[in-house]
């Protein structure tokens, strides 16, 4: 089976919808399937797939994606793949997969967050003039037309978000839960990192460490954690640390906690190579997004035994019990209801129940049962389209 994948750049660092992508790529092609992926980043391919750069550099950063979209369609046609799987909106697509969930519902949330009807109203009037999204919109209504491609969502809160914005489902709408590869470390490796990233960043033996993997800190809820953490402080809560890696600027939300008065307990790390190491440290991992259409980090977090407070906007937040593998709460910005939760978890006892019920959820969210689930996906379409599937290794 030939399997074309479309992604406009694969720089990792970029978030997770990338990481994703080339964790797939590289497991589909491990099941014997000829992969190819278009990308406008510049790439060396790997032995196992073949990785395709469609420049665009002469072209304004606005219709950029535009541009990519537009050179790949060419190329693609020029070729016979059985699967176009497309991460950013194509209609030539078999499948898209909208990994960083739907560009309309990016739209709203973003809106959301504003913190007045005043500064939402001018959010959405500025959004409408802003020509990349624009196009972004216009391809994403073209791949929803009913004779459109097949939509894979990465959790049934994107797949909501597919009928509540298009009115699609049935058949044609496919939830393919998100996946992640996590290598565990054993029980010695665990304890040396939580050791060391303990001592390096000043952090007590006893404090309850709090971790919060972001690289938009705006997006994934900051702001709202720094003032949970304050209201338990000035409670007395004085034991509590938080750690906050991602390459995103820390200046604003350092003013933010130096006005709160806890500069003292909160760290911005910065970007890291060693996050596993961090997950190890922890007690809890913290993420009150605004809007995820799968965090990649609460699913490798729930993989390594350490729960999770996190939001109803968080796709991811569907394989959890509340109050069993950690917390779900309605909304970030439900202050005093962050701060009960992280109050809860103060709780040795219940922490460490919480920690063996993520760690069980492990295997269940492995990017291998995503691939796994994809393939038969890609089976059932060609079969619709009377071709015979092909077998590919398991």
């Amino acid at each position: 089976m030939r399997v074309a994948i479309i992604i406009e750049r694969i720089e990792t660092w970029r978030g997770g919808a990338e990481t994703s992508t080339l964790e797939f790529a590289h497991l589909l092609a491990g099941r014997g399937l000829d992969v190819t992926l278009f990308t406008s980043s510049r790439a060396i391919s790997p032995p196992d797939l073949q990785i395709v750069t469609v420049p665009v550099t002469a072209t304004p950063r606005p219709l950029k994606t535009g541009r990519f979209l537009s050179k790949t369609a060419a190329r693609i046609a020029d070729d016979s793949f059985d699967i176009v799987h497309a991460i950013t909106p194509i209609p030539i697509a078999d499948v898209y997969q909208p990994r960083g969930g739907l560009i309309r519902e990016t739209v709203d949330r973003n809106v959301a967050m504003r913190p007045n009807q005043a500064r939402r109203t001018l959010k959405r009037i500025l959004a409408a003039f802003n020509i990349k999204q624009r196009t972004l919109l216009d391809l994403e209504d073209r791949v929803m037309r009913p004779d459109g491609p097949a939509i894979a969502c990465v959790s049934n809160y994107v797949a909501r978000q597919v009928h509540e914005h298009y009115g699609l489902e049935g058949d044609r709408v496919r939830v393919v839960f998100n996946g992640v590869q996590v290598a565990l470390a054993t029980p010695e490796e665990r304890a040396a990192d939580r050791r060391d990233i303990r001592e390096r960043y000043r952090v007590p033996a006893d404090a309850m460490l709090l971790l919060c993997v972001a690289h938009n800190f705006k997006l994934k809820g900051v702001n709202p954690l720094l003032h949970a953490v304050a209201r338990l402080s000035a409670a007395g809560s004085h034991d509590l640390r938080l750690l906050i890696v991602g390459r995103d600027d820390p200046g604003p939300m350092a003013e933010v906690a130096r006005k709160l008065n806890i500069a003292d307990v909160v760290t911005f790390v910065g970007p890291t190579e060693r996050v596993a190491a961090f997950y190890h440290a922890a007690d809890v991992c913290v993420h009150p997004t605004y809007y995820d259409p799968c965090s990649r980090v609460v699913l490798e977090a729930l993989s390594r035994g350490v729960p999770c407070i996190t939001t109803l906007h968080n796709g991811a937040s569907e394989v959890m019990l509340d109050g069993v593998h950690g917390f779900v709460i309605p909304n970030p910005d439900e202050i005093q209801v962050l701060a009960d939760r992280i109050h809860r978890m103060r709780d040795s006892a219940l922490t460490l129940r919480m920690s063996a019920a993520a760690a069980s959820l492990g295997p269940k969210l492995t990017m291998t049962r995503h691939v796994d689930e994809m393939i038969e996906f890609y089976d059932q379409i060609m079969a619709s389209r009377s071709r015979t599937p092909v077998a590919v290794a398991r």
